[in-house]
């Protein structure tokens, strides 16, 4: 496919508000990744920290701004994924309790790509966000914070107990999302499928 020089890129699409605030949170993956790993865990919190609110703004800030596009749709999860399997990764090599929960969301973000891939092929726009994909991040997060702060800086061993009981919430969240998720999948592809014989 040949390039069409007179073709201009619109920079004010690629770098929208909130588009930046995306590309800044998978930018900040690197340092938090560095600071973590090094036992430097109040930066790399503050790193987290920032990009958890920067997540929080994109959606509104597009909103507001009237600046929602197709890069944004994709950029936010994507920027989402990469930042929950680095934190998922890092905490799962200081404690190995959450090797399983990290493992449940590896799953589940990869069937949700591929998900996403088959939706698109068929010129159909995968879905947004739901209300228990957010639940689910959220326990994830409140998870990974305690266990970093309470068994892995203080090392309080009474909490091991709070800290499965909180990874078992977390993995069941993701499960059901998961289900939830395919069900919304699957009604997707059947009207597709029934537009599709319809016009045949």
């Amino acid at each position: 496919m040949e390039w069409n020089k007179d073709k201009k890129v619109d920079f004010r699409y690629i770098f929208t508000v909130p588009n930046i605030l995306s590309y800044f949170r998978i930018i900040l993956i690197v340092p938090f990744v560095i600071l973590f790993l090094k036992d430097k865990y109040i930066p790399a919190a503050v790193c987290l920290l920032l990009s958890g609110l920067t997540d929080c703004v994109d959606g509104f800030l597009a909103r507001k701004l009237n600046q929602i596009t197709e890069l944004g749709k994709m950029l936010d999860p994507v920027a989402d994924k990469l930042t929950l399997l680095s934190v998922g990764v890092c905490v799962m090599i200081a404690e190995p309790m959450v090797v399983p929960v990290v493992i449940i969301l590896m799953i589940k973000d990869l069937l949700m790509l591929i998900g996403a891939s088959v939706l698109l092929r068929k010129k159909v726009q995968p879905c947004a966000s739901e209300w228990y994909g957010k639940v689910g991040t959220i326990c994830f997060y409140v998870s990974v914070v305690a266990i970093v702060v309470f068994d892995i800086v203080l090392k309080i061993e009474k909490f091991n107990i709070v800290s499965l009981i909180m990874l078992s919430v977390t993995a069941c969240v993701m499960i059901y999302s998961l289900i939830r998720y395919y069900q919304i999948f699957r009604e997707m592809m059947k009207k597709v499928k029934e537009e599709s014989e319809a016009k045949n």
